[in-house]
């Protein structure tokens, strides 16, 4: 496709979900949980085409040498297409915020409504994982926001194959189906004109590593959330229960090591240090965990290698963790602070001083004192899904729900009141 047949396609799909909104915003919520509940009987009846898709994408992956935590997350099965089907019925189960707000009357008789409505149009630029695409569908219509996805390439046949799915559904209710659009082009450009699209693009949402994160956020001329990467930190306490601390450290590494969720480092204190590392070394060798450690790290694991200032700055989105040991907490949230990109730290402890001490000195959007890192997930929070994990300060921060999606209106009444 050439530049300016590229740059026409992008205008068109803007156009066309800019002129969506009023159809999707206009509709009531029980009309919006019914566009839900049957866009995902649909996705699960439509599973056959879906996977027939994501094998194209797997193979096409596989050819391309992606790395294989990376296809765990691109790749669909019954059982995933059913949980994406069944975290829409959520989302439509869910009480919509739109509309809601408060109310009040000034001393000259003015009532005053204070309302959440849409934002408008949505944008998405993400990496390959077909379940954001159906997750971010579902959270738009339900806040009457229009949405435009623009995928990793990777998964393009399987998220085209998903919004053909909701774009019919959306039709058969009698909403414009540009509502929910797909930019189908794998060409980079595609993503470079979505960012500069003022004037059609409410907020724009990248999801996905560090590189993809910072070119939205330093070229995108649209309102963006900057969302996480997810270089997060666990630490072990003097006073940690050992046997909870590993049951709860190897969770949060290798259970999806390739998810923004997943712990990056972890810290140890030098007391907690002989009882606890060889345990974890010992409990995550059989899963083919690269451990990368200091100095005190290797006189207790020798088959660790050394980690530089580098490892412990990366979010590996792999089966590899930075180990330090620390001399205090303080060491380890002095830490935290320097390398954390604010998204995601845990400390196991048994001292509640400790515990109190590392929440209010380390500013990350969550922080788990004795559980697993692997919660921080909209699902997990009672958000039905999420649009992305905020790791800024503004408008939204943590896991992005549906209240995320809206904005604020006033409506002023009046009696003929002037200034």
């Amino acid at each position: 496709m050439s530049e300016i047949c590229l740059s026409e396609y992008i205008k068109n799909i803007c156009e066309g979900a800019k002129a969506a909104v009023p159809s999707i915003s206009s509709l009531s919520e029980k009309e919006k949980n019914a566009i839900l509940r049957d866009a995902a009987k649909a996705l699960v009846d439509s599973a056959d085409d879906i996977l027939k898709a994501n094998r194209e994408d797997l193979d096409s992956a596989e050819e391309n040498g992606v790395p294989r935590v990376m296809l765990d997350r691109l790749a669909l099965s019954y059982d995933r297409i059913k949980g994406i089907a069944s975290q829409m019925e959520d989302v439509a189960a869910l009480p919509c915020p739109v509309g809601s707000g408060e109310c009040f009357v000034r001393p000259n008789g003015l009532v005053i409504r204070h309302v959440k409505v849409p934002l408008g149009v949505v944008a998405m630029i993400y990496e390959a994982r077909p379940n954001v695409t159906a997750d971010a569908a579902a959270l738009c219509i339900k806040t009457g926001n229009a949405v435009i996805l623009r995928g990793g390439k990777e998964a393009l046949a399987s998220s085209t194959a998903i919004v053909k799915v909701i774009r019919e559904t959306l039709a058969a209710h009698g909403v414009c189906p540009d509502a929910v659009s797909l930019v189908e082009s794998k060409e980079r450009e595609s993503s470079s004109l979505l960012m500069g699209m003022r004037g059609y693009i409410d907020m724009l949402i990248p999801r996905g590593g560090k590189g993809l994160i910072k070119s939205v956020v330093e070229n995108a001329k649209v309102p963006v959330i900057e969302t996480g990467a997810g270089n997060c930190h666990f630490y072990v306490d003097a006073s940690a229960d050992i046997d909870m601390s590993l049951k709860v450290a190897v969770n949060a590494k290798t259970s999806r090591p390739a998810v923004c969720n997943a712990i990056e480092t972890l810290l140890v204190h030098r007391e907690a240090a002989t009882a606890f590392l060889p345990a974890f070394a010992a409990a995550t060798e059989s899963l083919g965990l690269e451990i990368r450690g200091c100095e005190r790290t290797r006189e207790l694991l020798p088959g660790a290698s050394p980690a530089t200032e580098e490892d412990y700055d990366t979010e590996y989105d792999d089966l590899i963790i930075a180990v330090r040991v620390v001399d205090s907490l303080d060491e380890a949230i002095s830490h935290i602070r320097r390398y954390s990109t604010g998204h995601s730290e845990a400390i196991m402890t048994s001292d509640i001083s400790a515990a109190n001490k590392f929440t209010s000195s380390i500013d990350s959007a969550a922080l788990y004192v004795n559980a697993s890192t692997r919660f921080t997930d909209g699902g997990e929070f009672g958000l039905g899904a999420e649009i992305g994990i905020s790791t800024q300060k503004l408008h939204i921060r943590g896991p992005m729900g549906l209240a995320a999606l809206t904005t604020d209106k006033y409506i002023i009444e009046g009696n003929g009141q002037i200034r």
